[in-house]
């Protein structure tokens, strides 16, 4: 009986051994994943803050350029109004003649 239980402790604690690898390996699996979760993390956060500094650049642009065109309309109306006295102006000073 004793021969029995013994051979039986031997079998679980060959078990237990077996269980405890397969957990190391497991860890060490683990570890390794988040390893690369974590630096993909932290590349996606890098890419993340580019991008917000690439909007906040094009953004900026956009209002340049906005600012620009609605500086242009003005000057263009007001050198069509010019245009426009200046044909009339010319108009009535051949219809004097």
């Amino acid at each position: 009986d004793a021969n029995r239980q013994i051979s039986e402790y031997k079998f679980k604690l060959s078990k237990a051994e077996q269980d405890i690898t397969t957990l190391e390996q497991n860890i060490g699996r683990l570890e390794g994943q988040v390893a690369r979760y974590k630096t993909a993390a932290e590349n996606a956060e890098k890419v993340e803050d580019e991008l917000k500094a690439e909007k906040r650049r094009l953004q900026r642009e956009l209002r340049t350029a906005l600012d620009k065109i609605e500086e242009m309309e003005m000057t263009n109306s007001h050198l069509m109004k010019r245009l426009e006295k200046m044909k009339a102006n010319r108009t009535a000073l051949l219809s004097q003649q």
